[in-house]
């Protein structure tokens, strides 16, 4: 049985009750008029706004700046090369190759690839069909995610055009680098120009491509370099755990005036400063309010340099990280396809349920929404909000989007003011509000580890089905049932331990338990770099250093690249043990010292 969250009712009913929309929706209309581009002006004004409305609630507040590596698109062109001459709407993402405005040329092939069926597959690259590519512009379907811009370069086509699946063309980043480039990363920068055209456009270029002799020109103009971009962090301190926090984030940055995506999310942020500073004398530990730059524009460059500079600090003292993007949007009355370490259930689900009386549902999270924690192992809670039904969703005939409460306005011109629901935005700061509080008060984090370990044992289940013969998973099998039997004899004094002082002594080493765990566990199913360093954006799998070497099981046994399937399983597994080892030694000793 999972753990039942502690609640303290009259705090909680305060502080929801103290919650309004009125600073909220005043952010909204302020910011329906700005485009916030990374390390731009108007962003610079969007931050201004929200330092001057913390100085008047009293909130004290840093605001930083930062140098990160930050690419602005700033046009594109596509034509049918020769006496036909016709011209496509078009824009290029983020970080694509840019020709400094001058045009080229070359002949175009049509690849078939398909759209996303839902925001797991974004990051998800289809494979592509075979041909020669070399020296080619290669057309398909879909947004220009990072993957698959990555296997057409890799081919050597010299140019990419992606048919988007709406009337709007959604704007977007096409890097693999998650954050700035450190050295080992710096060469993953995309290494051709990328085109996007709207679905009508598309349609009618593919067609042409069908037909043969396609030849078009195209050019791509962006401003990519290092360019200082804000940071803005406030802290409500807690009466008597100050040093430990709850880290709750947000970016600021936008696609055009973004209001779903994400001034929403920093309406709720706002007004959460605003109720947390008010009634922080009800709060046991800190909660640290974070608005971020570089989102869209530096893929989540400022939410990653913060888990770079302040890493000691997020390791020793953070609870957990919270994810606050495109909450409050119209039509959305469902929370479905939720995002939230296997650990985190009983938190996310019992905080949504309370509030609303919806049960929300979960995926495993992406890699992508600001979730630069997950290497130094902080348990994570929401990523996207509150959604609109599917049978909505297919009535409207919207495809999948990764935002704006799966309105389609997302990353287009068309997310403004109206994509924005003033009873949503008030429930949804409302959920965030009671999963904050449950995390910032609970004596012993309300997370339970033993959905995370059957999610691992699930996994190895799996992946030895795949692997049938070829290598054999069970050594981990012992190392699972011994972490099962430390967690369930910890857990089994959860609720009286939870019913304790903060700062009881077992109280405290149980809470140690808790973040240790979740520094040893979460890395395991969520990263294959170090502690201190970052992942690709791209769909990680879990338990990820096992899975790469899955193919293993469709390769000629004995080739080279056999044999390294199999190094590579062992060096997982090898980790996967060690980790599983370590943290029945942390269960079982915490355990001792909280008097389990």
């Amino acid at each position: 049985m999972a753990i039942t969250v502690p609640v303290n009712q009259g705090t909680e009913d305060t502080m929801r009750a103290a919650c309004t929309i009125d600073v909220s929706w005043d952010l909204l209309e302020r910011f329906s008029s700005l485009v916030r581009l990374s390390g731009s002006d108007e962003e610079r004004q969007a931050f201004d706004y929200i330092a001057a409305r913390l100085d008047h609630f009293g909130v004290p507040y840093a605001l930083e700046t930062t140098t990160q590596f930050i690419s602005w698109p700033l046009a594109a062109t596509l034509r049918v090369a020769g006496d036909d001459g016709a011209t496509f709407m078009a824009k290029t993402p983020a970080m694509s190759v840019s020709t400094g405005g001058r045009e080229m040329e070359a002949e175009a092939v049509y690849l078939a690839t398909g759209y996303a069926s839902g925001v797991s597959d974004f990051f998800t690259a289809k494979e592509l069909p075979g041909g020669d590519l070399t020296g080619k512009i290669v057309i398909t379907e879909g947004m220009a995610m990072p993957t698959k811009v990555g296997e057409i370069a890799a081919r050597d086509a010299i140019a990419a055009v992606f048919v988007g699946p709406g009337e709007r063309i959604h704007e977007g980043i096409s890097t693999t680098i998650w954050g700035s480039p450190d050295l080992d990363s710096i060469d993953r920068q995309p290494a051709i120009p990328i085109i996007s055209v709207n679905r009508p456009h598309g349609l009618d270029l593919i067609e042409r491509a069908k037909s043969g002799n396609l030849r078009l020109a195209y050019s791509t103009n962006l401003d990519t370099r290092w360019r200082p971009i804000p940071i803005l962090v406030t802290e409500i301190h807690g009466a008597t755990l100050p040093g430990e926090f709850v880290l709750v984030q947000a970016h600021l940055d936008s696609w055009h005036a973004g209001i779903g995506d994400n001034a929403t999310g920093n309406a709720a942020l706002l007004e959460l400063a605003r109720v947390l500073h008010q009634h922080r004398d009800q709060l046991q530990r800190s909660v640290r309010l974070a608005w971020w730059s570089g989102h869209s524009h530096g893929r989540y460059a400022g939410s990653t340099w913060y888990a770079d500079t302040h890493a000691i600090d997020l390791d020793e003292n953070g609870v957990a990280q919270v994810n606050c993007d495109s909450p409050g949007c119209r039509w959305a009355t469902v929370y479905d396809n939720m995002m939230w370490t296997e650990e985190a259930a009983p938190l996310v689900i019992s905080a949504v349920r309370d509030v609303t009386g919806v049960e929300p549902t979960w995926t495993r999270p992406l890699r992508a929404g600001d979730y630069s924690f997950n290497n130094l192992g902080l348990s994570g809670a929401f990523m996207l909000s509150s959604t609109m039904p599917d049978d909505l969703r297919a009535e409207k005939g919207y495809y999948p989007v990764g935002g704006c409460g799966a309105n389609i306005a997302w990353h287009t011109e068309d997310d403004t003011l109206e994509i924005a629901d003033r009873d949503h935005l008030l429930r949804d700061i409302r959920v965030y509000l009671t999963a904050i509080l449950r995390l910032a008060n609970s004596p012993v984090s309300p997370f339970d580890f033993r959905l995370l370990l059957s999610s691992i044992e699930q996994t190895l289940t799996d992946y030895q089905a795949r692997l049938g013969t070829h290598f054999d998973l069970a050594p981990a099998t012992a190392d699972i049932t011994a972490l099962r039997t430390a967690l369930d004899i910890f857990y089994d004094r959860f609720e009286e331990l939870s019913a304790l002082d903060p700062t009881d002594p077992a109280a405290r080493s149980a809470a140690a338990v808790q973040r240790e765990l979740a520094r040893l566990l979460v890395p395991i199913n969520y990263s294959r770099e170090g502690r201190f360093a970052q992942d690709p954006a791209e769909t990680v799998q879990a338990l990820p250093d096992l899975a790469i070497g899955l193919t293993a099981a469709i390769l000629p046994a004995g080739s080279h690249q056999y044999q390294a399937a199999l190094v590579s399983l062992q060096r997982g597994l090898n980790r996967l043990r060690w980790t599983l080892r370590r943290a029945t030694t942390v269960a079982l000793a915490g355990g001792r010292e909280a008097g389990v």
